[in-house]
């Protein structure tokens, strides 16, 4: 699915991790920044879907499913956002109802810190809603 590298055994039960941009290049560096920041051993199952199918800017529901479905490891999967067309979309998926799996939250988070606290927790094997408050916490740090 992606060139990011995920340690995450298939059968460990981890909350996977979808990283949606407009662009596919900011969707895979996020995931790059934050598998690397999530230290050694076990890694979150982590997925970019950036951009749209040919490489242009946007985002594409396709390629949303599809990364979700390369995290599932049957614990949930959060959902993180860059943009508004891209909160949109995943909106749409889920209120499909069958096109994410089981467990799949859109999560309300800075793109960037928010990866980062969600790829950590999730790493540790925490359940969904403590990976999804890790990266809704993201917004309270503060750089001043």
């Amino acid at each position: 699915m992606s060139d990011v590298p995920s340690t995450a055994g298939g059968d460990e039960k981890l909350v996977g991790i979808v990283l949606v941009s407009h662009s596919a290049a900011v969707a895979a560096s996020v995931a790059e920044l934050a598998t690397g920041l999530a230290g050694g051993g076990t890694t979150a199952p982590v997925a970019p879907a950036g951009g749209i199918e040919g490489g242009g800017f946007g985002t594409s529901s396709e390629l949303i499913s599809a990364a979700a479905a390369a995290v599932d490891r049957g614990a949930g999967v959060a959902v993180l956002t860059d943009l508004g067309s891209a909160v949109l979309t995943v909106k749409a998926l889920l209120a499909e109802g069958d096109e994410l799996p089981a467990g799949t939250r859109l999560v309300d988070a800075p793109f960037v810190e928010g990866a980062v606290a969600a790829v950590v927790t999730a790493s540790t094997g925490a359940d969904l809603a403590a990976v999804e408050a890790a990266a809704a916490d993201a917004y309270s740090y503060r750089k001043v």
